[in-house]
């Protein structure tokens, strides 16, 4: 650290932030152990032990809290995380690079517009009043009537996951490129005059080279697999009707926490999916580490 000390000295910002914004609140942690009065402190607040805890697990909506996480977890997990790598793969193989920087340029806006944004335009689409898909509908002759998509809860779920993809695609397919840009052109020469074609030499090379580089970012979508979503789900599951799809922990914990002032209640369901969190991520990277390629 001597010998490198003007890098280390630049990693310091980083480490403060880390240690204000995600070291120091965890203090907060204690919150779910007591019955917290925010007159009291967190010292004169009286220590219930796992009260909050077992309130939680009895409460009548725990299965469809969890039912509803998980599914929805699994299903942008399933379709939002080979999504990036296969849009890497098909650039990869574009050859017009005019054409392949308005594709990649197109498909990074959409993470840098806010869910506020993203919902409002989800929401203008599958409105029933002038909404573009129900007018397309119309006009194939698919359906007679404009279809309410936000009021019905069979139409949720993939609302939800399409729109996440939509919005993440193309800039998390960045770092898939980079991986793809550092393999060495002499394989896929070598490849050539062994007689593989372009579609071989994707299976063969490109997607062999970029696995450890995969392997990474699954074990962090594992770890991630009961984040559910926040704003998405907040905006466009507003609806009452949807609230049996649409109730999951982050949206829970909004609820409870913030809406009805049960600090206590809400860190324990907070801390309860952050124990779980840390145990996905903990056997994601054990079996990862097998294949070579781990976190630690």
């Amino acid at each position: 650290m001597l010998r490198q000390w003007d890098i280390q000295l630049m990693v310091i910002p980083a480490l403060i932030l880390i240690f204000i914004f995600s070291y120091i609140p965890m203090y907060g942690v204690l919150m779910a152990f007591q019955d917290y009065n925010i007159f009291n402190g967190f010292w004169n607040s009286p220590w219930v032990g796992f009260k909050h805890f077992s309130m939680f697990f009895h409460a009548p909506e725990f299965w469809t809290i969890l039912r509803n996480t998980i599914i929805i977890s699994l299903l942008k997990f399933g379709i939002g995380f080979p999504a990036p790598i296969i849009l890497a793969l098909m650039l990869n193989e574009v050859r017009q690079m005019f054409f392949k920087r308005v594709v990649q340029t197109i498909s990074y806006l959409p993470h840098f517009l806010s869910w506020v944004i993203v919902a409002g335009f989800a929401m203008s689409i599958l409105s029933t009043d002038n909404g573009s898909l129900n007018i397309l509908l119309q006009k194939l002759h698919l359906i007679k009537e404009p279809i309410g998509f936000l009021g019905r809860a069979e139409y949720f779920w993939g609302i939800i996951v399409s729109t996440s993809v939509w919005k993440e695609i193309g800039f998390n397919s960045i770092v898939y490129l980079a991986a793809i840009a550092g393999i060495n052109l002499s394989l896929y020469e070598a490849a050539s005059i062994d007689g593989a074609g372009r579609v071989k030499q994707v299976f063969m090379i490109t997607i062999p080279s970029i696995m450890p580089v995969v392997v990474i970012f699954m074990i962090l979508a594992i770890g991630n697999l009961l984040s559910a979503g926040f704003e998405d789900i907040l905006l466009l599951g507003a609806n009452p009707v949807l609230r049996d799809v649409a109730s999951v922990i982050d949206t829970y914990v909004y609820r409870v926490g913030i809406t009805n002032q049960r600090y206590s209640y809400a860190t324990a369901v907070g801390l309860f999916k952050a124990v779980i969190s840390v145990g996905l991520l903990t056997f994601a990277n054990y079996f990862a580490r097998r294949s070579g390629n781990s976190l630690w």
